[in-house]
């Protein structure tokens, strides 16, 4: 027997490769003995988010909620890649909510993939590098000598080791510093870019796939909530009695709104994310659902909700830009550009109404509260579909005054957010009703408490003004923007205020913003601010086109300028050349200028949100009645380079579906401060048969990867009226084209 087969035998006993797997060696105090091996007690992950039996099974943990945005595929795909994985050897694991474990757990603005990314590639690399030191040792061999493929590490002799061979070893290796990890060049790369079916898919569609509202728990019961129509009402009295005594239920009572001072992120919208109402708590959700249709309830509405959707609208009228507001920028000259008669202008008033989430799975919060016993303090654990689960804890430690350790939250998958399970409330409703109730209780809201409860997407009116010069060329515009507010001061909601276009170096511009204050609640809709900015930006850069008698593609470029990053040296921003060729590709792709019918034309729109670069093409027929169909968007989109080309298309498809479910016919109306919309009869969704073809295609820039979950919304509502324009000759600058007469075929 050779040194090098005893070294390696006693290798392999020693760090625990026989039988073991990712074991932490440690010697039981007692005197040592030369020839005893050390006892293996426990068994430690390689870092936080890779962990490898003895077997060979790779343990991946997915530390970002999911909400149909794919991301627990993607990022652990990262970390395989760069591990060398095998992707049949990997199991993803939904990681628990610990911010010491794993910093920032928050899905939302399409970061995901941005901000962990980088992070990653190191925890794949660094694993990498713990397995080929492991290797290293064991045969005896330089490094450089040894590389990974397919979850083994092979020597240039052609001897291997699996990752399942070397695993307990490894652990035992010093981490690397971050500083020093080397990254596999992309020509190498066997899973990212390609297609992989997302690791939930089987569970999903065998409805074995746990979101939020199948959570069960022991002794858990089921509850209701009821709040005040107007926003802003509190309960008098109800019917308690009568409730009490319906089959099912087991009680029923008030809940007070929590309106303590100086608890910053409690408050939403100038409103207690915990709004009073009635809880009722059942043995079953059918019960307490009948029950709640059963209670008859004394509001004090002297705080609530007047508002009205056409008290807004006229608001709007009333403020145009001779009214003033106030003024975010002014290049000085536009007054006088457009009076200039040597310009020919363009001009109008566009309108988008408030839009609800309407996502799948209804808001819904599992809670159970225990007092504690012989001194030891309350506690609590949550289970819920949140965007950011940590801001969870807060919540409750803000309305209980409960330290932040006695409170678990466990976050479950989302059947859609979309921004709306970044606020919770719904949240703050359960835990309070388990504290007074006193059991574990699931509150489920109902499709109608869903959508009279939600954080709208903001009804914005925006006047636009522009003028182009004899040969053709922008020269000035003038953009004022009335919206909403809460204090009067800033606008609701996140960045929803009025901006001059994104995409143009213009210097000859005017941007102001006037606000009407309302209590209707407004939030994050998916893309924020730009799903209605891009509706009006491209909508009257095509407006202005046909003014200047030019072709849209052809103008649409030249506002881009010379190739360039808009802010130099910030990679996040709008890059004109990537904008340019996106916009070029899906004009080839679409056949852009070929004949068409009399009743079909192509709609284009291009812009820049969420750092993703994305470019539309609409086929849009319209017959004589106003029943308009997309027979075809073709989208050229450049977020860098694709992670997971299955979930990457499933994010732009999804978008055009529900970006033109929105533009075509959703709308929230308020009326007396009552919302006027309960279910899906008065606020419809689009339909299979309505579905238009999607054609997507991928530029793989070499620029930073980020996300895809909101960036193919907003050009898809500008492609297709331009497209309407040049059939009918008719401008659109009203959202949802329901309320212009045109019906989705």
């Amino acid at each position: 027997m050779s040194r090098l087969d005893v070294n390696r035998r006693g290798f392999l006993t020693a760090s625990g490769l026989v039988g073991g797997g990712l074991m932490l060696q440690m010697t039981l105090p007692r005197p040592a003995l030369a020839n005893e091996l050390p006892i293996m007690v426990g068994s430690k992950p390689l870092n936080p988010y890779v962990s490898i039996t003895s077997d060979g099974q790779i343990t991946i943990y997915s530390s970002i909620p999911e909400m149909g945005q794919g991301i627990n595929t993607s990022l652990p795909m990262i970390i395989a890649e760069e591990l060398g994985a095998r992707w049949e050897d990997v199991s993803v694991v939904v990681a628990e909510t610990d911010a010491a474990r794993y910093g920032l757990q928050g899905a939302g603005g399409s970061t995901s993939l941005a901000q962990n990314y980088q992070k990653m590639r190191e925890m794949g690399a660094s694993a990498r590098e713990m397995m080929l030191s492991a290797a290293a040792e064991f045969l005896e061999v330089r490094r450089d000598e040894l590389e990974v493929r397919e979850s083994t590490v092979v020597h240039s002799s052609g001897e291997s080791l699996t990752f399942g061979q070397l695993a307990a070893a490894a652990v035992r290796q010093p981490i690397p510093d971050p500083e020093q990890l080397s990254f596999r060049d992309p020509r190498t790369y066997t899973l990212i870019g390609k297609r992989i079916g997302a690791v939930d898919n089987v569970a999903i569609s065998t409805g074995d796939a746990k979101f939020g509202i199948d959570v069960e728990i022991p002794g858990m019961k089921y509850a209701s909530y009821t709040r005040c129509p107007r926003r802003g009402g509190t309960v008098q009295r109800f019917n308690e009695a009568e409730i009490r005594s319906l089959p099912g239920v087991l009680d029923a009572f008030i809940v007070e709104p929590d309106t303590r001072a100086g608890i910053s992120a409690y408050f939403v919208n100038g409103l207690p994310e915990l709004q009073g109402g009635v809880a009722i708590v059942g043995d079953d959700t059918w019960s307490v659902f009948r029950a709640k249709q059963k209670l008859k309830i004394e509001w004090d509405e002297s705080n609530a909700s007047s508002d009205s959707w056409q008290d807004l609208i006229e608001f709007a009228r009333q403020t145009g830009p001779e009214a003033g507001g106030k003024v975010l920028k002014d290049d000085g000259g536009v007054d006088a550009a457009l009076l200039d008669p040597a310009n020919r202008t363009a001009e109008g008033l566009y309108q988008c109404a408030f839009v609800a989430h309407l996502c799948m799975e209804p808001m819904n919060c599992t809670v159970d509260y225990r007092v504690g016993k012989d001194g030891e303090s309350d506690r609590m654990e949550i289970w819920m579909p949140s965007q950011y689960p940590f801001q969870v804890q807060e919540l409750a430690k803000n309305m209980l005054g409960m330290p932040p350790e006695k409170i678990r939250v466990h976050s479950t998958r989302m059947g859609g957010a979309f921004g709306r399970r970044a606020i919770h409330d719904f949240a703050a409703e359960a835990i309070m009703i388990s504290k007074i109730s006193g059991v574990p209780v699931k509150l489920t809201w109902t499709r109608e408490d869903d959508i009279h409860n939600d954080y709208f997407r903001a009804a914005s009116f925006q006047y636009m003004k522009g003028a182009v010069s004899s040969d053709g060329r922008l020269t000035a515009l003038d953009q004022h923007y009335v919206g909403v507010s809460h204090n009067g001061k800033a606008p609701t909601g996140s960045k929803l205020f009025g901006r001059e276009f994104t995409l143009t170096g213009l210097d000859n511009s005017r941007v102001r913003h006037s606000y009407k204050d309302i209590i209707t609640a407004c939030g994050n809709w998916r893309a924020p601010s730009s799903n209605t900015n891009a509706f009006v930006e491209q909508s009257f850069i095509h407006e202005l086109a046909v003014v200047a008698d030019r072709d849209h593609v052809e103008f649409l470029i030249e506002l881009m300028g010379e190739r360039r990053w808009l802010d130099p040296g910030n990679r996040s921003a709008l890059n004109t050349g990537r904008a340019i060729d996106c916009i070029e590709r899906a004009a080839a792709e679409a056949g852009w200028g070929r004949d068409m019918p009399p009743d079909t034309a192509l709609g284009l729109a291009f812009y820049f949100c969420h750092q993703g670069h994305v470019a539309q093409v609409a086929e849009v027929t319209v017959d004589e009645q106003r029943r308009f169909r997309v027979n075809k968007v073709t989208v050229a989109v450049d977020v860098g380079p694709i992670i997971n080309m299955s979930g990457a298309l499933g994010q732009v498809q999804g978008s055009i579906i529900d970006g033109l479910s929105a533009m075509a016919m959703q709308k929230i109306t308020v009326e007396g401060g009552v919302i006027q919309e309960d279910n899906l009869d008065d606020y419809p969704v689009l339909r299979i048969a309505s579905a238009p073809d999607v054609d997507v295609h991928f530029i793989q820039s070499d620029n930073p990867p980020t996300g895809l979950g909101e960036p193919a919304l907003p050009p898809l509502a500008p492609a297709v009226t331009n497209a309407i324009f040049k059939v009918t000759g008719e401008r659109i600058r009203t959202l949802p084209l329901s309320d212009e007469g045109y019906q989705l075929v």
